[in-house]
């Protein structure tokens, strides 16, 4: 059922965001490793900062998962419910063409 309410209620993956993120970080670290020994400097250090980004990223999903179902939801966790004091907007109107 959709709401309207997805963006503000949406949950996110993050069990395969952190898969995601281990993915990537093993690829990082072979990729700085292997620019590094290939003496090509500059492609080790655009590895390198993505690198830190993809550990930034990890160490976010991390935390939210350790702060329980409101991040991670179960199975036993029901959808948000929308909101029910939120006013009425119609749907816009349909673009046709004549």
């Amino acid at each position: 059922m959709r709401t309207g309410s997805e963006p503000t209620t949406a949950r996110s993956a993050l069990r395969a965001r952190f898969w995601l993120c281990v993915w990537g970080l093993v690829w990082t670290v072979f990729g700085t490793a292997a620019f590094a020994l290939a003496d090509r400097p500059g492609w080790a250090a655009a590895c390198g900062v993505l690198w830190l980004v993809i550990t930034i990223d990890l160490a976010m999903v991390l935390r939210h998962i350790r702060q329980g179902p409101h991040y991670q939801p179960g199975r036993d966790i029901p959808p948000y419910r929308p909101p029910e004091n939120r006013p009425y907007r119609p749907p816009p109107p349909e673009n046709r063409r004549p």
